[in-house]
């Protein structure tokens, strides 16, 4: 009892604790920018918040071109310096530091003695720790983070495949921040217990990582008519198991039940003239309320993906919703279902992926599985329980 009182107490002092937000946004904006300004947004009412956000420019200028050489950007560097001096924060927490705000932001951190956490969205580290693509690789056929596959390039790790010179800046970057993640100093959040093992395989002491998932305001569950489709939402691409989601679902003949899919990307026309079928409807780029409606009015959201994917925001709005999700056991996105549900399939087995599609006939399944995953998202997810573990692990409390 009172160490909880002593708990609580200890907590709510250092709620003032000044945290500085430090990203890079992505050219075109991804899941991680909305991600990062999602938890701007919840630590904003419990902390006090800056934030230093860079842009990476589609004119690369000659101080960025000599910042790839020394993965050290100046004038970043003294943007941060300037922000350090003016908010003087506590603590700083960097999400994506690729290429604007570039690694030598770390330095300056260290040199202000500014305590740092870094919170890892993506598979990246993984996948640019080398220039050789069979290091890349480790013997398989193909990378489950990025989808590079055996041979594509030969010798040459090209991650960028439009860019051999963009490819080899972005693997020295790569190599050098895994060392300045391995700093004892450093602390480091990671999506899912699946990704914390794949930093500790990579040399990371355990003791360093938290599991922290991204905040996601979650939308309210409300009863409504269900209408006959599935929806698939996001990159259509190889990668993504897209197509082999539409074999899937054909093989499944599902009479009444219709196929959405939401997005855009280079396998989108390639699809859309090999299945052509009254089955599927191809929307295209949805703006993201309409991509919430169409999931609300959905009988279930599905995806066949290949990769190791971080955390599945379609399937966490889908489960906020009410609304069932046939996924891949792959990575760490069971970690975001209970662990009685009977919608997942085992990855690249289209066979039971067409199993679960056919389970999609019974609607008392669908509404049994859809409530228990809105009890658990909305507990995992719960605001109150983020900022307390955000506020622990700032503040290294045992939790």
């Amino acid at each position: 009892m009172f160490y909880h009182l002593f708990l609580f107490i200890r907590i709510n002092i250092n709620l003032v604790k000044k945290i500085l937000v430090i990203h890079t946004n992505y050219r075109e904006i991804g899941g991680e920018d909305v991600a990062v300004d999602n938890e701007l947004k919840l630590l904003a009412d419990h902390f006090e918040v800056d934030k230093l956000i860079f842009s990476n420019s589609s004119q690369i200028t000659k101080d960025e071109i000599f910042s790839f050489f020394s993965q050290n950007n100046e004038k970043s560097n003294k943007q941060l310096i300037k922000k350090i001096s003016t908010f003087k924060p506590d603590l700083a927490y960097v999400h994506n530091t690729w290429f604007s705000a570039s690694l030598g932001i770390f330095r300056i951190l260290d040199q202000h003695n500014i305590d740092t956490v870094v919170k890892i969205h993506n598979y990246r580290y993984e996948c640019t720790k080398t220039q050789k693509s069979k290091d890349h690789l480790n013997g398989e056929n193909i990378c489950l983070a990025c989808g590079f596959e055996k041979n594509s390039f030969g010798y040459f790790n090209k991650y960028f495949e439009n860019s051999f010179i963009k490819s080899y800046f972005v693997n020295r970057y790569g190599k050098k921040y895994i060392k300045i993640l391995l700093k004892n100093k450093i602390r480091l959040l990671v999506l899912t217990n699946f990704q914390k093992n794949s930093m500790v395989n990579l040399g990371v002491n355990e003791n360093k990582i938290k599991v922290y998932p991204n905040y996601l305001k979650l939308s309210k569950h409300s009863s409504i008519n269900n209408e006959n489709y599935i929806a698939y939402a996001g990159r259509i691409s190889k990668e993504k198991g897209v197509e082999e989601l539409i074999q899937s679902f054909l093989s499944a003949k599902l009479e009444k039940i219709k196929l959405k899919i939401i997005g855009d990307g280079p396998l989108l026309a390639y699809l859309k003239e090999t299945y052509r079928s009254n089955k599927i409807d191809y929307l295209g780029q949805v703006d993201n309320m309409s991509v919430i409606k169409i999931i609300q009015e959905s009988q279930a959201v599905v995806t066949a993906t290949k990769l190791l994917e971080g955390q599945p925001t379609l399937l966490c709005e889908a489960s906020s919703l009410g609304i069932p999700s046939i996924f891949p056991r792959s990575g760490g996105i069971s970690e975001f279902f209970p662990e009685s549900s009977k919608l997942s399939f085992e990855q690249f087995n289209y066979e039971d992926l067409t199993s679960k599609l056919k389970l999609l006939r019974d609607e008392n399944l669908l509404k049994i599985e859809g409530e228990n995953n809105c009890k658990y998202i909305s507990n995992y997810l719960d605001e109150k329980k983020m900022i307390t573990t955000f506020t622990q692990i700032v503040n290294n409390i045992d939790e």
